[in-house]
């Protein structure tokens, strides 16, 4: 972090601290209100900086999806869930983690356990990724033999430690109001207590753990859950909007990008800021079709509602075609800046590696 004076002169990561800590603020309290731990995932901003605004409400336990993110983090954070099935390969890595900080690792098969158990030098906890309805990675909760064979290797040895059953319910992403989204919730959550229940007796303490910011954003009951991992919230951005997760007046970041050129004969503006700025995450929109993000107002150094009818429509490298309703392309000249919610704040914070704060401040990330 570094306080700073700048002209935006190339496209640029927006990053509104108000809006953010309001989202920090709103998922914490969420969190303590249902007795739950709160385990926030840090792959959206990757930034030391922002991880301090969870210090100040006394988080002090983060997710992260990779062992580099880990490494990173541990220099001010001692207690990391990597939710990312084990590499094997990253075994050095995995073994220098475990001796300095309290490393949980995801595993999903007999074979990790069986890697593990001979190289690890320190202990670790581990939880069994559970595939609820995603199916990206995970075992079915219903392949009750390898959750057993897992854990019955993983107990003849002294380093693996099994903490409980972890989730993330990917699927979320396709609901479009919140009855859907809760409804997710419900039945991954049935599937986790029935996980449970077959195995607290020999593991008492175990918990359950969910990840996903849009039943961590839409769901007010989290009875039988033990943690929640959102990690989009901070920012959030369009998908979680479409979804039905968030506000327009909660999105964190806005990319600011200059105008090009203006061609008023097809009603549309070329920008400088293409796939490799905003990545080529799109959203299918039942008027426009599909689009990589949407123009928002300029409010001063912030930004505000949604214009009608201006969006991202294509994007190249580093070229953005904005489409425009004619009556408004004669407003707009080239130098200008637009500023452009995206469609997934994850990615495209991951290739911007870095944010412009609306107070002029540079915060850096990973």
């Amino acid at each position: 972090m570094k306080n700073t004076k700048y002209i935006i002169t190339k496209p640029t990561l927006l990053l509104d601290e108000e809006k953010c800590e309001k989202n920090i603020k709103a998922m914490f309290l969420k969190a303590q209100q249902n007795r739950v731990s709160f385990r926030p995932h840090f792959k959206t901003h990757q930034s030391l900086e922002i991880g301090r605004w969870f210090k100040e409400l006394s988080v002090d336990k983060i997710t992260v999806s990779s062992l580099k993110m880990a490494q990173y983090f541990s220099k001010e954070w001692n207690d990391i869930t990597v939710a990312f099935p084990v590499n094997i390969l990253e075994i050095v890595t995995i073994n220098q983690l475990a001796e300095k900080i309290h490393l949980n690792l995801l595993i999903e098969s007999t074979n990790t356990i069986d890697f593990l158990k001979k190289i690890l030098k320190h202990k670790v906890g581990f939880f069994i990724k559970i595939d609820v309805g995603y199916h990206r990675a995970g075992i079915l909760p219903t392949d009750i033999d390898m959750i057993s064979n897992i854990l019955a290797q993983a107990g003849e040895g002294d380093k693996l430690i099994f903490k409980g059953f972890l989730t993330h319910a990917g699927h979320a992403y396709t609901c479009r109001m919140p009855e859907e989204i809760i409804d997710v919730h419900k039945k991954s959550v049935e599937q986790l207590i029935i996980l449970k229940e077959r195995y607290k007796a020999k593991y008492p303490d175990l918990i359950l753990s969910i990840g996903d910011t849009p039943t961590c954003s839409v769901v007010e009951d989290f009875s039988g859950i033990d943690e929640i991992r959102p990690g989009n919230f901070v920012f959030y951005d369009l998908s979680q909007y479409q979804i039905g997760s968030c506000t327009i007046d909660q999105i964190a970041v806005a990319m600011a990008c200059p105008i090009v050129a203006i061609h008023e004969t097809r009603n549309e503006i070329v920008i400088y800021g293409g796939g490799v700025h905003f990545s080529k995450e799109r959203l299918e929109d039942e008027k426009y079709g599909t689009i990589y993000g949407k123009v928002v107002e300029k409010k001063g150094n912030i930004w505000g509602n949604l214009i009608p009818d201006m969006y991202l429509k294509n994007l190249s490298q580093e070229h953005g075609i904005v489409a425009v309703p004619k009556s408004k392309v004669s407003e707009y000249e080239i130098g200008d800046l637009l500023l452009i919610l995206p469609v997934h704040s994850c990615m495209t914070g991951n290739l911007m590696k870095g944010y412009f704060t609306t107070e002029g401040r540079v915060i850096e990330r990973i």
